[in-house]
This record gives C-alpha cells, structure tokens and sequence, in this order.
C-alpha cells in the first residue's frame, strides 16, 4: 500500500524514533508499505518518521545509482534499530534532496564512512561498514531517525537563506507526483 509522505513542518520528522521489537504490530506490512512508498515516488530511501511512524526502521534501493556506482546494483534492505556507531573517513560533498523536501536539493558534507548495527528484516544483527554512496545515503535516512533533516546541515548561512522556501513547502506550496501529508 503506498502511504503519504510527511512534508517538512510535520512534527513526527523532528521526533527521535524509537527502537522496536519483532513483535511490532504490523512490521512485515510497514517494510513492504514503505519500498512501495520509496519505488512509487521515485526515492532511493524512506525512513519511518517520513510515513508518520516514529520508529527506527529505514528502506534504501540503491539500484537506480548503480550505473555511477556499481556496487549499489543489488543494495536494497530495511534496516531496523539502526544506530550508527562511527563516522570516519574523507568528507565527501554531494548535492541531496529529500521526499520530505521536495523540490530542494543542497550540498551536504558527510563522512564517506560509517560502522553501523542494525537488524535487517527478520530481526538478525549486523555490524557492518559502508562506505561510499551506500554510506551517504544510510547517514541521510539515519538522520530522520534522530529528527534531522539534510537541510539542518548545510551552512547556517544558507539555511537562514532556506527559509522562506522551507515554510512554503511546509504550506503546501509543492508539485510532486506522489502522496504526501501536510503538518496540522
């Protein structure tokens, strides 16, 4: 089932989620909800708190990347209690954008490495490293997990330039082709 996308201004992508158990009501269907979601609106990540669910939980499919990187062919997960452990590595700079965000894209500096547990989709544990743009687009859907938007790490500059385009979003002042919820 596709759900709405929370737009920027909706409380819940503030929130630090919460981790969950196996036994979360409905999980099975809220990972497939949420790649339908992602693939529908031509995202490459989705996290939780973006269909209004303030839990730890985040889709990636990198596959749509794979012709600049290759080794995101085949890199579509869930991650689950996703916590970062470290960053390390260069800073890299890549322009992003965001479903919550839509229309908007900045630079945004983030370190090209991190280490990570998390529990896929059948609740096993994983400590694994990414790097790359695997590693850029997990610290992105990671950062709603905590309540951070990409917008809250450009320049305060730049964001206080953002501004009026921000509150514009939030008032609905958008054209995407997908569903989207506006804060109340």
């Amino acid at each position: 089932m596709i759900r709405p996308v929370y737009i920027y201004g909706s409380p819940v992508l503030r929130k630090v989620a919460q981790d969950i158990t196996p036994e979360h009501p409905g999980l099975k269907e809220i990972i497939v909800d949420m790649f339908e979601t992602m693939e529908q609106s031509d995202g490459i990540g989705l996290a939780a708190p973006q269909i209004g669910l303030s839990i730890r939980l985040f889709v990636i499919d990198g596959s749509p990347l794979a012709e600049d990187e290759p080794k995101l062919k085949d890199f579509r997960k869930a991650f689950i209690n996703a916590h970062i452990l470290e960053r390390f590595g260069d800073i890299s700079t890549y322009n992003e954008g965001c479903l919550s965000i839509p229309g908007l894209h900045e630079d945004v500096d983030r370190e090209t490495k991190i280490r990570m547990r998390y529990c896929d989709e059948n609740f096993v544990e994983h400590e694994e490293v990414f790097d790359g743009m695997a590693a850029r687009i997990i610290q992105h859907e990671h950062d709603h997990l905590d309540g951070i938007l990409f917008t809250d790490r450009v320049s305060p500059i730049r964001r206080q330039l953002l501004k009026s385009r921000l509150n514009a979003i939030a008032r609905g002042k958008l054209s995407v082709g997908y569903k989207y919820k506006l804060a109340k």
